[in-house]
């Protein structure tokens, strides 16, 4: 009887074992949620953010003309260039590893509390998002969305500001909503949008 209970307690312990080794490979190989689009959510308004991603005044040299957007996606700011050798910085949200990218794009369209819908590829990375998502307080793009060129990406507002400073997107630039309103009414379509991954020496 003894040697019974014995076998017994092993075969139960390397049960146990070996369904904890299986369940604790379940996160790794699911898909998980991003936690950078999160639709539904409705932005918290007092939310406060860092004085570094504050929107400020502040010197800035460069020989783009004012008026130019410049984003820095290494600082995580984007810089709208004024008179007299200041910008108006923002604090950013950018894309994660492997989603930034650099060129020089246009403001092509302008759009109030866009709808969203999210393009095929990142439906493919991201099933669990809605097709279509009408705007309003919980879509991902926020209060204002500015078009960069033809490409898919966008300069928008977000239900998450405390990804303001962080690598979270698919190779967008949010801001929080009050932000993203300022640097909407400040600048027309065919604003020069200059994205650059490491600053300027």
């Amino acid at each position: 009887m003894t040697d019974f209970r014995r076998r017994t307690g092993l075969f139960v312990a390397a049960s146990v074992a070996a369904l904890s080794l299986v369940m604790s490979a379940l996160p790794a190989s699911a898909q998980q949620p991003d936690r950078g689009d999160e639709p539904g959510l409705v932005a918290d308004d007092a939310y406060q953010l860092e004085p570094e991603w504050q929107k400020q005044v502040v010197y800035f040299r460069t020989t783009e003309a004012p008026g130019t957007i410049i984003v820095s996606t290494a600082e995580r700011h984007l810089y709208l260039v004024q008179p007299g050798g200041r910008a108006i910085r923002y604090g950013i949200g950018v894309g994660r590893d492997g989603f930034q990218w650099q060129g020089l794009v246009t403001i092509t369209n302008k759009k109030e509390w866009p709808d969203w819908t999210p393009p095929p590829e990142m439906i493919q990375r991201q099933p669990y998002l809605p097709r279509f998502m009408a705007g309003g307080p919980g879509n991902p793009l926020g209060a204002r969305a500015m078009y960069l060129g033809t490409t898919v990406y966008r300069i928008h507002g977000t239900n998450r500001p405390d990804t303001i400073g962080t690598k979270v997107s698919s190779g967008c630039f949010r801001l929080v909503n009050n932000d993203v309103a300022d640097l909407y009414d400040r600048v027309p379509v065919g604003t020069k949008v200059v994205i650059r991954q490491k600053p300027e020496l």
